[in-house]
Order: C-alpha cells, then structure tokens, then sequence
C-alpha cells in the first residue's frame, strides 16, 4: 500500500511538468501582449516597452521558463500581472468559495442520482426507469449556463426566493452561506445527476442478475437490504470512478457557474485572468487544479480497496 501511495505520488511530477510546459508555450504563443493590457489603450510604445521589461517578457521564452520553473519549485507561483498579488495569495483568497460550491454540489449529485440510478435499476424497463433515464439524458444535454439563467429568473426574480448572484462566506453565518450557495449549486450539480445515475444503474442492472442477489432475495430479506447492502456495494467501484470523474470535470462547470452567479472563486478569477493575459495567475491556477485532480485520482484508487477487497496493488 505505502509503496502504491509514493509510486502515484511520484507520477504526478510528470504529469505537473507536462502541464506546466503546455500551458507556458500557449500562453505566450497566443496572440496579444499584456504589456499592452497593463499600459492602456493610450500608452506609447516605450512605455509598453518598459512594462515589458519589467515583467520580463522581452527575454527567451527557455529564459522566461527557467526563471518561471525555479519560482514554482521554491513554492513562488509570482505575483499577478493585473491584480498585483502574489499568485499564491490569490488563490487563499479565492478558494472558499470554489470549494464550498464543489463540496455542495458533489453531496447534492450523489445523494440525488444515487437513489436514482437504484430506483431505474430496480425498475428496469418499466415507465420509473425510462421516465428517470429520460430526465437524466435531458438534464445532461442543457448546457450549465443555460440552466443558470432559467433557475436565475425563476427562483429569484419571479419567485424571491434567494438572492440574484454574490456569495456570502460562511464566518458571516451559515444561513447567508446556504442562501447564496444552494442555487449555483443546484444549477451545477444536475449534469453530475444524470451523469452518476446513468452509471449507476447500469452498474446495479449487471449486478441484480448475480447469483448470490438471487440467493438473497431466495432467503427472504427485505428488499431495501438487498438492494443496498448485497447489490450496491458491490456495484460501489464504477460508481466512485465516476463520482471522481465528476469531481474532476468540476473545474470547467466551476469556471461557467461562477461567472453566471458572480461568485469571487478560482473560476472567476481564472476567467479574469485569462481576458486580462495575466500569464502568472493563469499558470498558478491551473497548476493548482492539475494538481488537485490528481490528488482525486489518488483518492479514488485506494477507495477501491474499501469497496471490493478483491482489488490488490
């Protein structure tokens, strides 16, 4: 197990490395000039000149990647081009609230399409699970944006209910918390819905055709049990992939979510870093997300020791 652990562990400096170099070159080989951004639509040619030079854009890009490459290693993601921050203090700043919403909307998914997937495996072929399986298809085919805007003019300009947009951190009470986060979150999470319970009921149809689900229907246990405790569990491992496959498509669905509700997390400053071509932020951020999406990999290969002991590395 421990030689497992530190063999994935040292796999993501690779995978880190790769991804620093990728988004390095693309950034800078995109058209436009930050130094320009910085300066203004009025600022002469020698002072975008000096900005320039100043950020040290008019060296190499190996330069320019060494001295980028060293910072990051010695834990300094530099400091922001149009925000004037250490890239590591933006993200501390920004990370409550993306955090907050991902944990919200993981929970809302899991303990909706859970159930679901159950209940259409159970009915399998009946009206239940076409009827669910139709939701899931419709409700994986609206895009987040759009769902957001309709959810926006519902809930909270014809019905009141909560607030338009803007977030409340949680020290300012858990009320205000919930107000500002349930409808993002909701927003968010119906595609993860239909997403998990599609897989999970196919996982639980191929399961409920086993033997030893046929032995305990055969001794009369209740069928809540054996659908949660013989067929479920043992149908657990390609639930929890697709669980950590959700978590980790987050980061786009984050990005849109925030921008549509205003929340001031890592996907709205990744959406104002890239229009303002603050080449530090950008870097930093994905890097972080590089990061915690190979952590969630890590996560969900040992989870598989939990659910099947079969699984041995």
């Amino acid at each position: 197990m421990i030689t497992f652990i530190a063999r994935r562990l040292l796999s993501t400096i690779p995978v880190l490395i790769v991804v620093a170099v990728f988004v390095f070159l693309l950034l800078r080989l995109t058209p436009g000039d930050p130094a320009a951004i910085i300066a203004g639509d009025a600022a002469s040619t020698e002072n975008i000149a000096r900005i320039r030079q100043h950020l040290g854009l008019d060296k190499p890009l190996p330069a320019q990647f060494a001295i980028w490459a060293t910072q990051v290693l010695s834990g300094d993601l530099g400091e922001s081009f149009f925000f004037k921050l250490p890239v590591t203090e933006l993200i501390a700043q920004r990370l409550e609230p993306t955090f907050a919403l991902s944990t919200l909307t993981i929970v809302i998914a899991v303990l909706v399409a859970v159930p679901l997937g159950v209940l259409a495996a159970w009915r399998h072929g009946g009206w239940l699970d076409r009827a669910l399986m139709g939701i899931s298809v419709t409700g994986f085919s609206v895009p987040v944006f759009v769902l957001g805007y309709l959810l926006i003019w519902l809930v909270s300009i014809r019905l009141g209910w909560l607030p338009v947009q803007g977030y409340a951190r949680i020290a300012d009470g858990v009320g205000p918390f919930l107000r500002h986060l349930i409808l993002p979150a909701c927003t968010l999470s119906v595609i993860y819905i239909a997403l998990i319970a599609r897989v999970t009921r196919a996982a639980m149809i191929d399961v409920l055709g086993e033997d030893y689900v046929r032995t305990a229907r055969a001794k009369g246990l209740p069928e809540l049990r054996v659908l949660t405790r013989h067929a479920l569990a043992n149908a657990a491992v390609p639930i929890v992939t697709v669980i950590g496959i959700g978590i980790a498509l987050l980061i786009g669905g984050v990005v849109v979510t925030e921008s549509v509700y205003g929340i001031p997390g890592l996907g709205r400053l990744t959406v104002d870093a890239v229009l303002a071509r603050d080449f530090p932020t950008i870097q930093g951020v994905i890097l972080f997300f590089s990061l915690v999406y190979v952590l969630i990999n890590l996560l969900v290969d040992l989870s598989y020791l939990l659910f099947d002991p079969r699984i041995r590395y």
